[in-house]
């Protein structure tokens, strides 16, 4: 049994999450927080999952961070048929990941799928089962299009053993948590293993969650946990100046990321749904909260001194991680809204 001591220091300057630590996920089964308790999974409800998330970047960002793709992957036993979801979920072990690029096609044959292609940025590759992919769908090696002339995109499973890995993750952060890119060649592929994601077989409050909001409070709650994790160092090099206002603004953030799950939660067990504007106003108070966190991080950081810019110090780590997560595009302004002038 781990805590979170143990997995920081079994996390520190590596490059890959340790055997170790991959067994206690799998003991804890943190890999099935969004997992349907039917097919074995933990079945959290949203607001309980979120904690979870926070926790585990507060711990360490590429644990955080690998813990949050994959266990979002394995969301996906809930757009899946149910006798395969269990058929897959039967493996205490499984671990689905993977990206949410189009990097291919899936070739219609029949009941089958031939697929081809190159994917980036696939969360967790060393320790997946299974990878899931987009893939455009082709007959006849044309790609077929919809009733509005939109091209026809599916998801798919795949084994590892049929994938390619391609380790060439050179961020300067996030770096054990195995952000691969993989390519899939010739694999034939059943069509009880694709699936669409607006599509469930369960029937719970979280399937009714627009994914834009699931995808805005996921990777909010990491920023702040990795937040959390930088001002604990940023104390122990200096401790003489004072951040209790920086750990109040994330505990403030973090109680309002929760209510906003409350609500979401209270309004889709009423049967209502999340309206268009409510999604956007969820979505700017990310992006706001973003740009604030990451501006007093840097000014928490130009405080430390050298000895935070030592490359293998935990501020260093934890700085490195932060700014490699909000790349991610999800909060990413437009730059046409930025003045750039000083």
């Amino acid at each position: 049994m781990l805590n979170n001591k143990d997995i920081r220091k079994e996390l520190q300057g590596a490059s890959v999450i340790s055997d170790k630590v991959i067994q206690h996920i799998h003991e804890e089964g943190w890999l099935k927080i969004w997992v349907p308790k039917k097919y074995g999974g933990l079945g959290y409800r949203f607001e309980e999952g979120l904690k979870a998330l926070f926790g585990w970047a507060e711990t360490d960002g590429s644990f955080g961070w690998m813990l949050t793709l994959c266990a979002g992957a394995n969301y996906f036993s809930r757009n899946i048929k149910p006798e395969v979801a269990k058929l897959l979920f039967s493996n205490s072990k499984v671990c689905f990941g993977g990206s949410g690029m189009i990097g291919g096609t899936a070739e219609k044959q029949n009941n089958t799928y031939i697929i081809n292609g190159l994917w980036n940025f696939a969360t967790g590759a060393p320790h997946l089962t299974h990878f899931t992919l987009n893939a455009k769908i082709t007959v006849n090696g044309q790609v077929i299009t919809d009733n509005s002339d939109n091209e026809i995109i599916h998801s798919f499973i795949v084994p590892k053993e049929q994938a390619k890995v391609i380790p060439n993750w050179k961020s300067m952060g996030m770096k054990a948590s195995g952000t691969y890119s993989f390519t899939i060649e010739n694999v034939v592929v059943n069509e009880d293993y694709s699936f669409v994601y607006n599509h469930f077989f369960t029937n719970d409050i979280l399937d009714n969650i627009p994914f834009r909001v699931f995808a805005d409070l996921t990777l909010l709650v990491n920023y702040l946990g990795i937040a959390s994790h930088f001002i604990e160092e940023a104390e122990l090099i200096r401790p003489q100046i004072s951040f209790k206002s920086f750990e109040d603004s994330v505990e403030r953030h973090l109680d309002k990321v929760l209510n906003i799950t409350r609500e979401v939660e209270n309004l889709l067990s009423e049967n209502r749904e999340i309206s268009e504007e409510k999604q956007n106003e969820i979505h700017t108070y990310g992006v706001e909260l973003i740009q604030q966190l990451s501006n007093q991080i840097l000014t928490v950081y130009t405080q430390l001194g050298i000895k935070a810019t030592e490359t293998d110090s935990a501020v260093y780590q934890v700085f490195c991680d932060y700014f490699t997560a909000t790349m991610h595009s999800n909060f990413r302004p437009s730059a046409d809204d930025l003045d750039f002038s000083f």
